[in-house]
């Protein structure tokens, strides 16, 4: 079979590889989709804390079950060969303080599949342990449902924020993050949303999921302070700004990944004055079964979101697209046999 390999800092490659053949508890899987995301670029580049080369990337998954590790249904699980399922790619120790303290995604050896020291699925076939593996309806679309991943990491992210009715919400940043963000908003009872982007074509996405206030500048908006303000863009000038159009009593939220050594400035003062919270979200924790359900739910406009598919032989020309940021979500199919414009 074939796989994207990044071979070590900076440099991939596509490689002839032997189909895996799935441990005692794990689940072999044919790739389906795997969407691409800002963590990718992070591996890749080197700037992810942990990452083991040689390495398989792909974290956003969906696929078909092809074959069953031998204790896999031997407890609570009922997986059945040509299930469609979705991946969670976190695992953890299970042992260390933050696991048995409820916080296992501030696990010390978390290891992310695609990410850290495991294999993701930007290949033709990939193995998950089965506890990592959800169930789709076979309704379901199979490849939006790749959005389940970063969805679940949006339910974590509103998990640790006030869910109060008749709130206003800023979200900075109309990328994938932002538009999961802005979408689960009014359900977790807010007002208003509004959404803030550079870019007025990821503006018109956001228009097309639903977002009523879309701003290239939050100084254009109709109001000046919002009670839940929350950054996923990373770009620390955004995370200043943002930091100042938060209400008295109210909330931010640092989602996007900024890089590890750059600082932002910020009042103090006016943090301790006006009891400002800010809280920061990492990954998946007990979210992506919820994840799920929301999806299956409707929760969020899916087709809308996805504008490109590429085949694994265009991998690099995908990452040159994500990196320049053109286009909305981009995925890999392995399986496709050309790479496709799904939305102009």
């Amino acid at each position: 079979m074939r796989a994207v390999v990044f071979t070590s800092e900076g440099r991939l490659a596509l490689e002839e590889r032997a189909q895996p053949t799935p441990g005692r508890k794990e689940i072999l899987i044919k790739t389906a989709a795997v969407g691409i995301c800002g963590t990718d670029t992070h591996v890749l580049d080197g700037e992810f804390e942990g990452t083991v080369f040689p390495l398989v990337p792909g974290h956003e998954a969906t696929g078909t079950i092809v074959a069953l590790g031998e204790a896999v249904n031997d407890g609570v699980f009922d997986f059945q060969i040509g299930d469609h399922v979705a991946i969670n790619p976190s695992t953890t120790c299970g042992e260390c303080e933050f696991c048995l303290n409820g916080h296992q995604n501030l696990c010390r050896f978390w290891n992310g599949l695609g990410v850290v020291a495991s294999d993701g699925a930007s290949q033709e076939y990939f193995t998950a342990p089965a506890s990592n593996v959800f169930k789709l309806k076979p309704e379901t679309d199979i490849y939006e449902a790749a959005l389940i991943e970063p969805l679940a990491c949006a339910i974590r992210g509103w998990d640790v924020l006030p869910r109060r009715m008749g709130d206003h919400v800023l979200v900075y940043g109309a990328g994938t993050m932002g538009l999961l963000m802005a979408q689960l908003a009014t359900r977790a009872g807010a007002a208003t949303v509004s959404i803030v982007d550079l870019n007025e074509a990821r503006l018109v996405t956001a228009e097309e999921c639903g977002i009523a206030h879309r701003f290239i500048s939050a100084d254009d908006a109709d109001r000046e302070k919002w009670d839940v303000v929350i950054d996923c863009t990373g770009n620390i000038r955004a995370i200043e700004d943002a930091l100042t159009r938060v209400k008295p009593a109210g909330f931010f939220q640092d989602f996007g990944v900024a890089p590890a050594d750059r600082t932002a400035q910020f009042s103090p003062f006016r943090v301790y004055r006006d009891e400002i919270s800010i809280v920061g979200t990492m990954a998946v924790l007990n979210s992506f079964g919820r994840a799920v359900e929301m999806f299956e739910a409707g929760a969020i406009n899916a087709k809308a979101m996805i504008s490109h598919s590429y085949v694994l032989d265009d991998y690099e020309q995908a990452l040159a697209q994500f990196r320049k940021g053109e286009g909305r979500k981009l995925q890999i199919r392995p399986h496709d046999t050309e790479s496709r414009v799904l939305i102009p």
